[in-house]
């Protein structure tokens, strides 16, 4: 089976030629970026978490920080490290948006990689086509007759194979992409929303020291 499958890559590599080489590199790092960011957004996203995330918001509002220690004791989520950074800090704006930007390259791990796979993987299939009808093309011109044109024919063919590879390593890397940019959209709404939580939790805080002196 293992030698079956080398095979077939070796041939696809000759009939595809040398620049199948990074196409196939370029796919098992994309492949590899993938999993890792849906082991990551799994863990992120599950109902558990989210559970957790809308007691710790309840718990800040109303200002119940040992209700919050519990939540975020061993939470080694972005929600978890904001609210701790809140707690610890104060939740001021320059706070706030210090905390925020010290998890976005969490949330961003990998996206460049990513994307510049999106967009060199075609631009690989199209060099990678035209080099072969190039040499097809070349062979055509040292040939004072073409006995067969099924040669020409068969390497153009071929070398269509690098333009098909590049676009499917583009597309399968793009939809996920896509899912991670919005799933790290919806997280940055939700800090906001904890920020704006422990801000309200303060607030209650002051009012109702406030009234205990006035009383």
């Amino acid at each position: 089976m293992v030698d079956t499958g080398i095979d077939d890559l070796t041939s696809l590599i000759n009939r595809g030629g040398i620049v199948m080489i990074p196409l196939f590199i370029l796919s098992v790092i994309s492949l590899a970026l993938i999993i890792e960011r849906f082991w990551f957004w799994f863990f992120m996203g599950g109902r558990g978490n989210m559970r957790r995330l809308a007691k710790l918001n309840i718990a800040l509002r109303s200002g119940d920080k040992e209700v919050v220690k519990k939540l975020i004791q061993r939470d080694g989520s972005p929600y978890g490290a904001v609210a701790n950074a809140l707690m610890s800090q104060g939740s001021s704006d320059a706070v706030a948006m210090e905390v925020v930007e010290q998890q976005r390259p969490r949330l961003d791990r990998f996206m460049i990689a990513l994307s510049t796979i999106i967009t060199a993987a075609p631009l690989l299939g199209i060099l990678g086509t035209v080099v072969g009808i190039i040499q097809s093309f070349r062979l055509l011109g040292d040939q004072a007759t073409l006995t067969d044109p099924s040669d020409v024919a068969g390497g153009i063919a071929a070398a269509l194979l690098t333009t098909a590879l590049g676009l499917i390593v583009a597309l399968v890397t793009l939809f996920p992409y896509m899912l991670f940019r919005g799933w790290a959209s919806q997280t940055i709404g939700r800090l906001e929303m904890i920020i704006a939580a422990a801000q309200q939790g303060i607030s209650r805080e002051k009012e109702d020291s406030k009234k205990g002196i006035n009383t």
